[in-house]
């Protein structure tokens, strides 16, 4: 399987709640928008939002 076709492997931890100030989901850190459309996306697409939503995680913890 090239690298534009392997599965990758959703985000999800099982820890679904969204956050009512960000719209993000506490456990993966996608909006509703994102958690509906991942199994649509293609690979590249999927991989993009994996970078998207470690960006997100590690702007949201704060160990101050």
């Amino acid at each position: 399987m090239s690298e534009n076709t392997a599965e990758v492997q959703s985000p999800c931890i099982g820890v679904c709640s969204i956050d009512e100030t960000t719209g993000f989901c506490h456990g993966c850190y996608r909006t509703i928008a994102e958690i509906k459309g991942w199994w649509d996306m293609q690979p590249a697409e999927q991989q993009s939002l994996l970078s998207v939503l470690e960006t997100r995680q590690n702007e949201a913890v704060n160990f101050d």
